[in-house]
C-alpha cells in the first residue's frame, strides 16, 4: 500500500504547477494561475499617477501595463487600458500617468479622466514626489482619501486598487516613503471598514516588490522591477474578483470593452482624450 506522502508527491508531479497555485512565472505577472476574473468581466482599467504609472525607464515605455495586461487577457477577461495620455509600444497604451505630478495634481487629472472613462478599476500609484519634494507628508493620506472619495463619486462601479509606493534608494526619501505607506495601509483599512471597495497591494515589501537591484535610478524600476508591480497589481485583481466587487463597467459612447483596437475604436479613444484635455 502506498504510504499517503509518496501518494501526495506523485500526484503533485503528475499535476500541471499551474494548477496546483504555484506561481508559473515569477517575473511576469501571471501570478497564480486562476480562472478569469468575476466570470470573465470586461474591464476598464485605468492606471492612475505619476511616472511610474507613465513607464518611465522601462525599456518600451509600457511599464508594468503591459505584462498586466496580457496576464488579465490569457485569463479570459476583455481589457481596455484607459486615459486621458498614451505612452508605450504597448497598442492599449492609454495612461492616466504625470511624470514629476505630486499627490493633488494627480487629483486634479483625475477629476476630469475618470467621469470621462469610467473605469471599473482604478490602480493608484501617486506620492512618491510628495516624499520626494517633502511636501505636507503628515497629511499625505488626506489628499489620497479626498482622489479616491472623488473617484467613487465620477464612477460608482469603481474598484480603487492603492499601492504603498516603492522603494527609493535616496534614505530621507525612503524614510518619508515608509510614512506615507503607513498612512496608506491606515486609509485603506478605514475606506473598506467604511464599505467602500478598496484594495490595498504592498509594492514595498521586499519578497515581491521591486528591491535596490530592480532599480534604475532612486525612484524608477527597471523593466524587472516593473514586472514584479505588475505581478502584485494582478494580485489585487484576483482579490477583488474573490470578494466578488468587480462590475461590468458602465457603457459609455467612444469607450469599447476592449483595448484590442481597431481604426475606428483608434480614432474614438483619441476623440475621447481631447475631450479630456479640453476640460
Amino acid at each position: 500500500m502506498m504510504v499517503p506522502s509518496l501518494k501526495a508527491l506523485l500526484m503533485a508531479l503528475s499535476t500541471p504547477l499551474a494548477n496546483q497555485g504555484v506561481p508559473t512565472d515569477t517575473f511576469g505577472n501571471s501570478g497564480k494561475a486562476v480562472a478569469a476574473l468575476s466570470n470573465g468581466v470586461s474591464l476598464r482599467i485605468m492606471p492612475l499617477g505619476a511616472s511610474i504609472t507613465y513607464g518611465q525607464a522601462s525599456t518600451d515605455g509600457n511599464g508594468y501595463r503591459n505584462s498586466l495586461r496580457n496576464a488579465i487577457i490569457k485569463l479570459g477577461n476583455p481589457v481596455n487600458m484607459v486615459g486621458s495620455r498614451h505612452h508605450g509600444t504597448m497598442q492599449d497604451n492609454d495612461v492616466e500617468g504625470w511624470p514629476g505630478y505630486r499627490i493633488h495634481e494627480v487629483h486634479a487629472k483625475a477629476h476630469t479622466a475618470v467621469p470621462a472613462f469610467k473605469p471599473n478599476v482604478v490602480l493608484i500609484n501617486a506620492g512618491t514626489n510628495d516624499a520626494a519634494g517633502n511636501l505636507n507628508i503628515s497629511t499625505a493620506s488626506d489628499r489620497m482619501g479626498a482622489m479616491i472619495d472623488e473617484v467613487f463619486a465620477a464612477s460608482p462601479r469603481a474598484v480603487v486598487i492603492l499601492s504603498t509606493l516603492i522603494i527609493n534608494t535616496l534614505p530621507a526619501t525612503e524614510k518619508r516613503v515608509l510614512v506615507i505607506n503607513d498612512q496608506y495601509k491606515a486609509l485603506a483599512q478605514r475606506m473598506r471598514d467604511a464599505g467602500k471597495r478598496v484594495i490595498l497591494v504592498d509594492m514595498h515589501d521586499a519578497t515581491k516588490g521591486p528591491i535596490p537591484e530592480d532599480m534604475f535610478d532612486s525612484t524608477h524600476p527597471t523593466d524587472v522591477g516593473y514586472r514584479k508591480m505588475a505581478n502584485i497589481w494582478f494580485q489585487g485583481l484576483v482579490e477583488a474578483s474573490n470578494l466578488k466587487w468587480l462590475q461590468a463597467p458602465e457603457p459609455l459612447s467612444g469607450v469599447p470593452d476592449s483595448g484590442v483596437v481597431t481604426a475606428r475604436m483608434v480614432n474614438e479613444k483619441a476623440g475621447k482624450r481631447a475631450e479630456v484635455f479640453k476640460s
